[in-house]
């Protein structure tokens, strides 16, 4: 079995997994992919499984009955994968933000010693590409402020492509993982630093999707700012 598998959660992604998928299958290095999709009505999951024929033993479907958030999603995946044996775990999004020739970049980041691996759209500057300001100040000001209540020394908290050994998801709780949005992506990173694991940021150029729709809400961002002061508060009583 190859080591490294990379977990994609999946709502109404039908324009992008097709080619997402092939992005990395044709990578040099030999990644498997595990798709968690929250029972898209766009046919995803169709797609994914006509796609298992021209990838047997790489390309993996996991079907959930509802959409029920991203953070959830990636914790099915962490379950399925650690399951199955894999050694190195990455999180990536579908829609081409994360640029797949990154994940070998995460990939020689953990095997160099990186305990999580972090492709990071601030460690070198502003590395975005197709956002308004507006949304690019938010997510850079809610790294400073996540740095500022953490103590993180990390300029991305809030960055959703990484790769992580298997040892540092199998001392998480994951049945105490609360969040879903970017808290959720806060949260592993903070469970990381609180285990005194090694995190390395790898550079790379965020791109905002070109098709299909953002998952980014309202909801989601008041869970980032409240989320991570209860983050804080349950590390001072000891609840991890």
């Amino acid at each position: 079995m190859n080591q490294g598998i990379v977990i994609i959660p999946t709502y109404q992604e039908a324009e992008n997994i097709e080619a997402i998928i092939h992005s990395v299958m044709e990578l040099a290095v030999a990644f498997d992919v595990l798709i968690v999709d929250d029972s898209s009505p766009d046919g995803t999951a169709q797609m994914v499984r006509q796609l298992q024929n021209s990838f047997p033993n790489r390309l993996f479907l996991e079907e959930r009955a509802q959409k029920s958030g991203l953070g959830t999603a990636y914790v099915h995946g962490f379950r399925w994968a650690l399951g199955k044996g894999y050694d190195f775990i990455f999180e990536m999004d579908a829609d081409f933000s994360h640029n797949p020739k990154d994940l070998i970049p995460l990939f020689e980041a953990c095997q160099s010693g990186a305990d999580l691996a972090i492709g990071s759209r601030y460690v070198t500057g502003v590395n975005v590409v197709n956002w308004p300001l507006s949304r690019v100040l938010l997510s850079y000001f809610a790294s400073v402020y996540v740095r500022k209540i953490t103590g993180m020394q990390i300029m991305d908290t809030t960055a959703g492509f990484v790769c992580f050994r298997r040892q540092v998801l199998e001392q998480i709780d994951l049945d105490a993982i609360h969040f879903i949005g970017y808290a959720f992506q806060i949260e592993m990173k903070y469970r990381t630093y609180c285990l005194h694991k090694k995190m390395v940021e790898v550079p790379i150029i965020f791109t905002d999707r070109t098709k299909g729709e953002s998952k980014m809400s309202k909801s989601i961002i008041r869970e980032a700012i409240f989320g991570v002061l209860t983050l804080r508060f349950n590390h001072l009583i000891n609840r991890f």
